[in-house]
């Protein structure tokens, strides 16, 4: 097998180990809560504190990357999302637990912009865009398997929660571990460190044009949406009657339809579409939290289907726009990739944690979940505005 293929599964895997560990807690909230003897929008806060240290951590991430290469930094996003599952093991209060998240978050960004760098160096032409899609749906597969899996298997098998936490981080070392080799056969084509530097011009430019506001505020929305239906929809379809494992496997759905769509649905973002297939999926967000709260014998599963649609497909796409608008220079579109990042982590801060306080305040999820259509109409109110102000620069 060639080696860029290789390399490329490796990479795979790490990701994979990232969208495990991220949705971990999400099956175990319950217990989990009873635990650390919490509430809801504590629980909301811990589940949002990896993404606020994200924030942090982006530009910082990127910089680190370009000193010590991708082989190795993906290797220390490993290492921290291992440390990060195995603090959660061993943390006694919600304190500890929160400081335990937000260790994932200094792994996270090292490899949303390391796994872009190294497949645009072992790719070239349509196997670039087929290793796009291939590695996209590493955190997806683990998510899946997170939720499928954890109440009927790993909890059943390890003993306790802390247990599952213990089995995620050796997860995450052995991802880690498997990179290093990977690459190790295709190191004639991993970038090598650079001593570029950070253009605070070029970050105030791209800060000043209106548009580019506009699709970061969209940027917030979309993981506003994603990150608190990732982290709550085991809990909230618990608190509908589920039993844990039955609520484990219909909250994969959503995962498991994300992957499809991440594959097929960019692929119909032309440049003339792009706009317009966005705000439809802004719409189906819209509808799928309408569903989803209505909670009928049709009405749910169909919720989770068109919740699994825009799940994987909105954060593509609107990155397409982005670094399509006219101004966004060529030479800055790396630049814009990570400000869209870092502005996209401040909604998945208010995710989880809004969804925590609104389900506390009113004592149930139904006015958490009207959070999300609010913010699905912000959206599209958001979509119309850029549609009036300019369009994007054709590539194609």
């Amino acid at each position: 097998m060639n080696a860029r293929w290789i390399a490329l599964g490796g990479l795979w895997l790490v990701y994979a180990a990232f969208g495990a560990t991220a949705s971990s807690l999400a099956p175990l909230l319950p217990e989990i809560r009873a635990a650390l003897g919490t509430d809801n929008t504590t629980l909301g806060a811990i589940l949002g504190a990896w993404p606020l240290v994200y924030i942090a951590m982006a530009i910082p991430a990127g910089a680190l990357l370009d000193a010590i290469g991708v082989r190795l930094g993906l290797a220390l996003a490993a290492v921290s999302i291992a440390a990060s599952a195995a603090l959660r093991a061993w943390a006694d209060t919600p304190v500890e637990m929160l400081l335990a998240v937000g260790v994932f978050g200094i792994g996270g960004p090292l490899i949303s912009v390391g796994a872009p760098k190294t497949i645009a160096a072992l790719f070239q032409g349509p196997s670039r865009g087929m290793a796009i899609g291939i590695y996209s749906t590493g955190p997806n597969a683990g998510a899946i398997a997170t939720l499928m899996l954890t109440s009927g298997v790993l909890l059943p098998w390890a003993g306790s929660w802390q247990g599952v936490m213990l089995i995620h981080a050796g997860f995450a070392l052995a991802a880690g571990a498997v990179w290093l080799g990977c690459a190790a056969l295709a190191a004639r084509h991993i970038p090598a460190p650079t001593r570029e530097r950070v253009d605070m011009g070029a970050l105030r430019g791209l800060l000043g044009q209106r548009d580019v506001l506009i699709v970061l505020g969209m940027a917030v929305g979309i993981f506003y949406i994603n990150h608190a239906m990732m982290n709550w929809l085991p809990a909230l379809l618990r608190a509908q009657g589920m039993a844990a494992e039955q609520a484990g496997y219909w909250a994969a759905v959503p995962t498991m339809v994300g992957i499809g769509t991440a594959l097929v649905v960019p692929r119909l973002a032309t440049p003339a579409r792009r706009l317009p297939l966005l705000l439809a999926l802004f719409a189906v967000a819209l509808v799928a939290s309408l569903l989803i709260a209505w909670n009928g014998t049709l009405s749910l599963p169909s919720g989770l289907i068109l919740q699994g649609i825009v799940r994987g497909s909105m954060t593509s796409i609107a990155v397409l726009v982005l670094i399509e608008l006219p101004g966004v220079p060529q030479n800055r579109v790396g630049l814009a990739g990570g400000l869209f990042f870092s502005a996209a982590e401040i909604g998945g801060v208010m995710g989880p944690f809004g969804f925590g306080l609104l389900r506390d305040v009113t004592g149930a999820f139904m006015v958490p979940l009207g959070s999300l259509t609010f913010v699905s109409a912000m959206l599209i109110a958001l979509g119309l505005l850029l549609g009036r102000r300019g369009e994007p620069r054709p590539t194609e």
